[in-house]
């Protein structure tokens, strides 16, 4: 995603109505996740922005989630993940490596999103629920993880 003042604009405004002022520090933060295209963990966005110490890059990612520009992604692991709010971006899905914790963003297509929203739909419906989203994370292993799985196998069946 393209960092422009349209983006910046929109936080600044998202930021002030909870009485909260859009520092540098904020800004570098939602830069790094903008820049990113996909979940990063604090120690990502400590790598990233090795200028902002990690404290300070936790509190700021608290208030930005507090004010929907934030959204935090549970992971596979010990390490929760952070991205820019769906409405900033776009509606996507994750695959989560349940080896490394490593979060992928995916996009599926306009046909698959309406046949998943349609049984979502008559699934809440029929249990009495009222959804209002829906998140969809699939578990599984990367292409880095399987290659050393296959790697560690092959080494031992010598």
């Amino acid at each position: 995603m393209m960092v422009d003042e349209t983006l910046h604009g929109l936080v600044e405004r998202r930021l002030r109505e909870v009485s909260q002022r859009y520092t540098s520090g904020r800004k570098a933060v939602v830069e790094v996740l903008a820049n990113a295209g996909h979940p990063l963990s604090i120690e990502d966005i400590g790598e990233l922005a090795p200028r902002l110490p990690r404290s300070s890059a936790y509190r700021h990612l608290v208030d930005l989630q507090q004010c929907g520009v934030v959204r935090r992604v549970a992971a596979n692991d010990d390490y929760y993940r952070f991205e820019l709010a769906e409405d900033i971006t776009e509606h996507h899905h994750h695959l989560m490596c349940t080896l490394c914790g490593k979060v992928i963003d995916v996009t599926p297509t306009p046909a698959f999103e309406r046949a998943m929203a349609n049984y979502l739909d008559d699934l809440s419906t029929s249990n009495g629920f009222a959804s209002i989203d829906h998140r969809l994370d699939v578990l599984g292993a990367c292409a880095t993880c399987r290659q050393r799985k296959l790697a560690a196998t092959a080494g031992c069946a010598g």
